[in-house]
């Protein structure tokens, strides 16, 4: 056991689950362990003290080689659905350390991914290579900056030990830091595999853990699936907003917490299209940019089916309230997306024509292959040149509507550019850009990938040095692909 003051206060309440949620399993030591990158803020808002973290001992825990104080490590097990599909799956090269108690009294998982094989690896190595760890780093830390509810990353090693994929790689570890790591697929697990009782302690478990309001409710199990219908309606709409494209929304990568989780082959998108898709395996686009509403819709169907046995004893009542409680999606997410668009062009109150003045938007910024976030920059700086989109008749006659609904309310100019500026990011990772990070950072140069993340630390800054950022790519004949990084 590592005795350095680090500052842990380690709970295991998760391990006091009943075992069929869980292995225990400790993670699998590394040969020689490299600290790449620490996240001292996050340490100092988790009570750890950063200079011993960057110690021997503080490595040897990011690497798996040593546990702290307090730790219980457990393998969560979990079930649910990849691409439409059903499977058995579970942490496979994840080791949760415990919950992090806070000087704020909050309760945060702290877990190692890529920290070696569990009983649910499913015949894979269990491990991680560099390049996949740190797009996670960047691209997790660069939505907590943006404002969205996500995992963060604390830290990075290199682990002295290759890990074979399509060709030889730096094996890495990942230490994540969750609210849970409950998902969709925890309950399916409960569901398939467990009995009753064991559901309805983890239900009990999650409404403590994340949704204490409900304890006391009548209702507690509805209770629990409507607030989780509301804060994915919510995180979803946030995605939306920014051009953001999860890439894998399956069941298990989708946290009860309402928090984005798993950064496989996620990425932002430049052209306007809602049929953009990443992923080198979705071949059928099932999670492009303009389907993951009704997916995380289709998710949280497959949520409500796990929790039918607690809603009633009446299925036929139970069935009744889920889809009740489902059928509000529809309206929470539109409501979310459309103020939060309205927030991006600068209007503070409503007007039953709002929708269509965006949708209009959209579809010519689509028609004229126009930069998402740099069409809103543009419009937040007055800055209209060096796209073609503004020197169309079609946005001219927008502009034109979108100037007299602005003149429509009371607020000042100063006002609605400061709403503007506060909801349209200047940069976001360009893929291009977090591409040119890792070549680098795998080549042993982190410098390139620590000024990348300084800028996307402050994205609604509007500031000069940050327009070399917001440049897009050079024209490819061929499309940006993203990977799962397993």
């Amino acid at each position: 056991m590592a005795t350095i003051k680090i500052g842990w206060n380690l709970d295991n309440s998760y391990a006091n689950l009943p075992k069929t949620f869980f292995s225990k399993q400790n993670p699998r030591r590394v040969h020689s362990p490299e600290l790449v990158i620490l996240n001292e803020p996050l340490a100092e808002y988790l009570g750890l003290n950063s200079e011993s973290l960057r110690s021997n001992d503080g490595i040897s825990i990011f690497a798996g080689n040593e546990i702290p104080e307090g730790s219980i490590p457990i393998a969560q097990a979990y079930a649910g659905h990849q691409f439409g599909y059903f499977n058995m799956l579970g942490d496979g090269r994840a080791i949760l350390l415990g919950e992090q108690i806070t000087p704020r009294g909050k309760k945060l998982d702290i877990q190692l991914k890529g920290s070696g094989r569990t009983p649910y690896s499913r015949g894979g190595d269990g491990r991680a290579a560099l390049a996949p760890m740190l797009r996670e780093y960047i691209i997790s830390e660069a939505m907590h900056a943006l404002g969205i509810p996500t995992t963060r990353s604390l830290a990075v090693v290199t682990t002295g030990e290759s890990v074979i994929r399509e060709k030889e790689l730096q094996g890495a570890i990942l230490t994540r830091v969750a609210a849970s790591h409950i998902r969709v697929a925890t309950f399916q697990y409960a569901s398939k595999y467990g009995n009753v009782e064991e559901l309805r302690t983890l239900a009990d478990y999650t409404l403590k853990r994340h949704f204490s309001d409900g304890e006391s409710s009548e209702l507690p199990y509805l209770f629990l699936l409507k607030e989780v219908i509301k804060r994915q309606a919510s995180l979803i709409a946030k995605w939306q907003l920014v051009g953001f494209i999860h890439g894998v929304m399956n069941t298990d990568n989708m946290a009860i917490s309402g928090e984005t989780i798993d950064y496989g082959p996620c990425a932002f998108m430049d052209t306007y299209d809602p049929s953009t898709v990443f992923s080198s395996i979705d071949k059928q686009g099932r999670y492009a940019y303009g389907n993951q509403p009704p997916i995380g819709e289709w998710n949280l169907a497959r949520f409500a089916e796990t929790l039918l046995p607690l809603l009633d004893d009446d299925h036929n009542k139970a069935v009744k309230l889920a889809q009740d409680a489902l059928s509000n999606f529809e309206g929470l997410y539109n409501n979310s997306w459309l103020n939060g668009m309205r927030a991006k062009l600068g209007i503070f109150n409503e007007d039953p024509q709002d929708e269509s003045l965006i949708q209009v938007l959209l579809s010519i910024m689509h028609k004229y292959n126009a930069d998402y976030t740099n069409t809103f920059r543009a419009l937040t700086l007055d800055k209209l040149s060096d796209m073609d989109l503004f020197d169309t008749i079609h946005f001219k006659n927008w502009y034109e509507l979108w100037k007299r609904r602005l003149s429509s309310q009371q607020e000042s100019k100063e006002r609605v550019h400061e709403l503007m500026k506060s909801s349209n990011p200047t940069v976001i990772p360009r893929n291009h850009r977090v591409e040119e990070a890792l070549e680098a950072a795998e080549k042993g140069d982190y410098s390139i990938m620590e000024k990348l993340l300084d800028v996307l630390s402050k994205p609604y800054e509007h500031s000069k040095k940050q327009d070399e950022y917001a440049e897009l790519p050079p024209k490819s004949t061929c499309g940006y692909r993203t990977f799962c990084g397993t």
